[in-house]
């Protein structure tokens, strides 16, 4: 398709289908995919390793700085204590500084479609196109408890929904790149869809921005 260079943007909310339709966004434009949100949650698995607590600016910057590939690969990323870590030093502004130039050059390599919460607003303000995906706090809860029943792990539903509100309230009122819509996004409630009809109405949307033509992936 001729997308060499292209960055698209992909922010919203936890559990909102952000993450599953980047990958396939991706797949189907030919772009390469980072996940920067593991960028996050890999820095606060450091800190959890280390003993410390995440709100801690100076340990959780030490973890951004000596953070390596392979901390992205670990098997522990997902789950309330690793979302919670993963917000909190998302709010720390070295940690985002620390790693802030490691996805601008992965995105300016080759191009490439990302997904996080700040990418369209801070990451990559010209980005060529950027959406904002975002469902209820009740369907976002219903995801992650699915989510978290796949994988084996016992949650009450009550729980999963009130730590989705909480880390909604993190991510929002943070003091450095809160959580909210690119002024120029493209909004895509998802609360109505599944993954398929998500990345149909998605891969159209970036297409009709893009100018460009073609059957669907």
């Amino acid at each position: 398709m001729g997308l060499n260079g292209t960055v698209i943007a992909v922010d919203g909310p936890a559990a909102a289908g952000k993450g599953t339709l980047a990958r396939r966004l991706a797949a189907a434009l030919g772009l390469p995919y980072l996940d920067t949100g593991l960028l996050y949650r890999a820095v606060g698995r450091r800190v959890l390793d280390a003993g410390a607590d995440p709100r801690d600016a100076l340990c959780a910057e030490a973890a951004a700085r000596a953070l390596v590939p392979a901390d992205l690969e670990r098997g522990d990323l997902r789950g309330p204590m690793a979302d919670m870590a993963a917000s909190a030093v998302a709010a720390i502004p070295a940690v985002r500084a620390a790693l802030l130039d490691f996805q601008r050059d992965f995105g300016r390599a080759h191009g490439a479609v990302l997904d996080g919460r700040d990418i369209g607003t801070v990451v990559f303000p010209d980005a060529a196109v950027k959406l904002f995906v975002t469902a209820s706090v009740a369907e976002r809860a219903r995801r992650r408890h699915l989510e978290l029943a796949a994988r084996g792990v016992a949650a009450d539903p009550t729980q999963v929904e009130a730590e989705i509100r909480d880390r909604d309230a993190q991510d929002a009122n943070r003091p450095v790149a809160p959580l909210r819509p690119a002024a120029d996004a493209i909004l895509l409630d998802t609360t109505a869809l599944d993954a398929t009809a998500a990345f149909d109405a998605a891969l159209a949307m970036v297409r009709a921005r893009l100018g460009v033509p073609g059957t669907q992936a």
